[in-house]
């Protein structure tokens, strides 16, 4: 769930389940090639500037520029199986710190689809489907499906940010040590001992980072990735970004945009993250999503909104008091609970899943269904494997927020948030102090800039009820964006992501990363 973590990595996780489908298409290995007729962008009139001319940043040495990657058939990440043969794999090598662009280098891992109609590609697509943390390469192969007609022109291309998975991943704890964090901490502590335990989890977390992946830990940050973005663009061959970016990908792609305006090329932006939030206040408004995700589920079923909620709050107090036996030996905690109740609301498929999970625990007093959303949620298998993913999640987000809230300033939040969500609140309120608690890297802002005055036109899509990034936000980044940049599109529906979800959305997109078709500012789907 968190503002700028846990609830946006369910969300890529959970677009990814919903567009589960494998593509069988072949297609034969091309030679890079520069970008064909219909190149995206409505200001490619004007010469774009290498990533070296872009202030802010030392001059990137040829060894970088001119890379050409070497495609090459998949091998299966680690815990799941090769994609299919249409697929190739490589890499791009990235400087490890832009400070000093001809030191030590990292490799930014890489997938890729060839476009169906060579005869008129317009380039490269890249996407991010969220996190911070999310494996592109991992999830583009399995999400593909629901991008066969951009795939018709594009070539889509799939990437591990870094410090994520295949590109220099972070890593900070054993799956031991894990296990041990979810049956002994508590993330909404009720006594000094819980409290003093949970900023401890949090700062022996950080060392973890530190101890295991010290050398790229300071080198997470979004400004790094939209970097690395750039490099990627050049070495694909690209004049301008195609870029679509989902939830926590929305921020690396208007991070991208401030940074390289003249690069923009067909960019859009779903499920979109509040740019103007420091680390409260994601948390505020996540408490706010996901209750008001909640209560239109409540609802969907017909129940009374502020009954139910009041009732699921009682049930998660009782879990606190003493965890639920699960047929697997391990107990339910509330914290675990809690994560089983938000991972269904990130789509309305997931109503039914949650409602059967709801009332084992409340009529059976088992928690069964709760645990297996909540293992999902956090990335571990049937054997107690966890991936690393809220590792990457972790060190990105405190590479980039400067906020270090203490136990005492999220202590003073409970009440505040409690009338926000009875269920959810107490949660949101402590991980503020205890997600960054003692981080041994520095901050990078307070808020990420996003404006982008010179850049063409960006799709910013919000759905009405989004859980995780608020409707409100995606309006406030197509303000950041500027005026004539930021094109707001709104979709009336549940659920985080919009693309694919419906005829209206889906058609907009296409139309625009297709032929160019720019949509009227304020356009609503219903």
């Amino acid at each position: 769930m968190r503002a700028h973590r846990r609830a946006v990595r369910a969300g890529a996780g959970l677009l990814a389940a919903a567009l589960l489908a494998g593509c069988g298409l072949l297609s034969t290995e091309p030679e890079p090639s520069a970008t064909a007729d219909g190149r995206p962008g409505d200001v490619s009139a004007s010469p774009s500037p290498d990533l070296e001319e872009t202030p802010k940043t030392p001059p990137l040495p040829a060894a970088l520029t001119s890379q050409r990657p070497d495609w090459q058939r998949c091998e299966a990440p680690r815990g799941g199986s090769a994609p299919g043969s249409a697929w190739r794999c490589s890499s791009v090598e990235v400087p490890l710190d832009y400070a000093k662009p001809s030191g030590e280098t990292i490799s930014i891992a890489l997938i890729r689809k060839q476009a169906r109609d060579k005869d008129r590609r317009i380039g490269s697509m890249l996407f991010n489907f969220g996190g911070p943390g999310g494996s592109g390469v991992d999830i583009l192969p399995r999400a593909a499906s629901s991008y066969g007609k951009l795939n018709s022109r594009y070539d889509l291309v799939g990437f591990d940010p870094r410090g994520v998975a295949a590109s220099s991943g972070v890593s900070c704890r054993t799956d031991e040590e894990q296990e041990q964090a979810a049956r002994s901490v508590d993330l909404t502590p009720d006594t000094a001992a819980e409290e003093a335990a949970f900023v401890k989890d949090g700062a022996d977390f950080g060392a973890g980072c530190l101890r295991r992946s010290g050398k790229v830990l300071p080198h997470v940050g979004t400004s790094s990735a939209a970097r690395d973005l750039d490099l990627v663009r050049q070495v694909l061959g690209d004049a301008k970004l195609s870029y679509f970016g989902f939830s926590y990908g929305t921020e690396l792609g208007g991070t991208y945009a401030h940074l390289f305006p003249q690069n923009v090329g067909r960019t859009v932006l779903d499920a979109v993250v509040d740019p103007t939030a420091d680390g409260i206040g994601h948390a505020r408004n996540q408490a706010t999503g996901f209750q008001r995700a909640l209560e239109n589920y409540l609802k969907d079923r017909g129940q009374d909104a502020k009954a139910g909620s009041e009732r699921i709050a009682r049930l998660l107090a009782r879990i606190d008091r003493k965890p639920l036996p699960t047929a697997s030996g391990r107990e339910l905690t509330e914290s675990l609970a809690i994560t089983g109740i938000v991972t269904p609301l990130y789509s309305q498929s997931g109503w039914p899943t949650l409602t059967a999970a709801l009332d084992e625990a409340e009529n059976k007093g088992t928690g069964d269904g709760l645990l297996s959303l909540a293992d999902s949620y956090n990335g571990r298998d049937e054997e107690g494997r966890y991936d690393t993913q809220s590792h990457s999640q972790r060190a990105i987000s405190c590479a980039d927020s400067k906020a270090r809230p203490t136990v005492d300033e999220a202590r003073a939040l409970l009440p505040e948030f409690r009338r926000l969500s009875p269920v959810f609140g107490p949660f949101l309120a402590w991980d503020t102090a205890g997600w960054c608690a003692q981080w041994p890297v520095e901050g990078e802002h307070e808020t990420p800039e996003t404006s982008a005055p010179g850049a063409g036109p960006i799709l910013v899509i919000g759905t009405t009820g989004d859980p995780a990034t608020p409707y409100e936000g995606a309006q406030r980044m197509a303000d950041e964006l500027g005026k004539g940049v930021g094109i707001m599109v709104t979709n009336k529906g549940e659920g985080h992501g919009a693309y694919g979800q419906g005829d209206c959305v889906t058609s907009t997109v296409d139309d625009y990363f297709l032929d160019g078709k720019v949509p009227e500012d304020g356009t609503t789907c219903g």
